[in-house]
C-alpha cells in the first residue's frame, strides 16, 4: 500500500511536522511519497532524502535563517536565500531529485509568469529554496528562466500531486486559521502575513478531503510564522498532536477518519469535509 504524505507551508510553525515525522516512526508508519511546500518542502525533501527526524530538528536549530551573513544585496528581500545552498548541500550531497529514496514533489511559484511550477526531477537544493522563499523576506531563487518564491501563494497543501499514486494520504497542515481582532494587527508584517493566510487558507481546506488523516493543531496559532524562539515547543506539539491522530487513525486500521474526530482530536475545527467512508 502507498501512504502518501502531505506537508503544508507554514514558516517556523513547519517545524510541527518534524513532530509528525516521529510520531511516524514511532507508530512504525512509513509513506512512500511525499509532497510539500515551503517549509513542508524543506522537511518533505530531507525526510525523503532518508534523514532522521532527529538530523532534520537538529539542522533546523543550526542553519541560521536570519544570520546578517545572509543578507540580500541587490536583490527583493531582506535574506538572500541561495546564501543556504552550500548548507543544504551537506545533507543533500548529490543535489538531485532522482537521488533520493522517495518521490517527492514540491512546489514554488514563477513570479515573472505568475505560473505554479511542481519540481519532482533534476536539480533539487534550488526548488526546494525557491519553494520556501516567502515573499518580501526572502529573496526569489532564479532556476534557469524562471524566478522562484514560495510554493504557498498558489498551492500550500499539495495533496492533489501525489493523490493518485498513494492508496492513502496523511496530511499535516500547520496554519490553523482563526478569526482575529483588530487589535491583533499591529504592524505592517502581521497585515501582510493575514493577507496571505487568507489567501492560501481557501483553497487548502477544500483539499482536505483528499486526505485520510488530517493533522493541524490548534495551538500552533500562538506562534509566529518567523519567530526561532519557540522551536522546541513547536516540535514537541507537532509530535503530541500527530501521534494521536495517527495512534487512532492505525488502530482502526488505517480508515479514513471522520471530520467530527479529526476536528476533536486537532482541538481546532477544520471546516470541511475530509474523505468521509464508513467505519
Amino acid at each position: 500500500m502507498n501512504i502518501g504524505l502531505v506537508l503544508s507551508g507554514g514558516g517556523v510553525r513547519g517545524i510541527a511536522h518534524i513532530g509528525a515525522l516521529r510520531a511516524l516512526k514511532e507508530i512504525d508508519v512509513t509513506p512512500s511519497h511525499v509532497a510539500g511546500t515551503s517549509a513542508g518542502a524543506i522537511i518533505g525533501a530531507l525526510y525523503a532524502a532518508g534523514i532522521a527526524w532527529e538530523e532534520i530538528l537538529d539542522f533546523i536549530k543550526t542553519v541560521e535563517l536570519f544570520s546578517l551573513k545572509k543578507y540580500a544585496m541587490g536583490k527583493p528581500g531582506f535574506v538572500d536565500t541561495e546564501k543556504f545552498y552550500d548548507r543544504f548541500k551537506e545533507l543533500l550531497p548529490n543535489d538531485n531529485f532522482e537521488a533520493l529514496k522517495k518521490p517527492l514533489y514540491i512546489t514554488a511559484t514563477n513570479m515573472l509568469t505568475g505560473n505554479l511550477n511542481v519540481f519532482n526531477q533534476g536539480e533539487l537544493i534550488r526548488p526546494i529554496l525557491a519553494s520556501a522563499a516567502f515573499p518580501g523576506v526572502f529573496a526569489p531563487v532564479k532556476i534557469e528562466d524562471g524566478y522562484y518564491s514560495d510554493g504557498g501563494i498558489l498551492n500550500n497543501f499539495p495533496s492533489d500531486l501525489i493523490k493518485e499514486q498513494c492508496d492513502q494520504l496523511i496530511g499535516v497542515y500547520v496554519n490553523p486559521f482563526e478569526k482575529l481582532k483588530i487589535a491583533d494587527l499591529k504592524h505592517s508584517y502581521t497585515i501582510m502575513e493575514r493577507a496571505y493566510k487568507i489567501r492560501m487558507s481557501k483553497d487548502s481546506l477544500e483539499k482536505f478531503q483528499d486526505c485520510d488523516v488530517v493533522i493541524s493543531p490548534k495551538d500552533l496559532t500562538n506562534y509566529s510564522t518567523f519567530s526561532l524562539k519557540d522551536i522546541d515547543s513547536i516540535f514537541h506539539l507537532g509530535y503530541k498532536a500527530s501521534l494521536t491522530v495517527l495512534k487512532k487513525w492505525k488502530q482502526d486500521k488505517k480508515k479514513p477518519i471522520h471530520e467530527a474526530e479529526l476536528e476533536a482530536m486537532n482541538g481546532f475545527p477544520l471546516t470541511t469535509s475530509t474523505k468521509n467512508t464508513s467505519m
